[in-house]
């Protein structure tokens, strides 16, 4: 995701984003371990986008 699309959404559908890609991200954690998983660079992909997401809440929060 790009950071402008994550600043596009409120504060609930951040929420929502975050535990549907850290949903995500642990099923290709799982595929990762038992060796199905392909590409690794999509774990980190996952990984910075779950930063960003909670970089983008803190502020909205903080009201910063």
């Amino acid at each position: 995701m790009k950071i402008k699309e994550i600043r596009a959404l409120d504060i609930n559908e951040l929420k929502q984003k975050t535990a549907e890609l850290k949903e995500e991200l642990f099923r290709l954690n799982i595929r990762h371990a038992s060796g199905q998983l392909e590409s690794t660079a999509v774990l980190g992909r996952f990984r910075k986008d779950i930063a960003r997401i909670k970089t983008v809440l803190k502020e909205k929060e903080g009201g910063n």
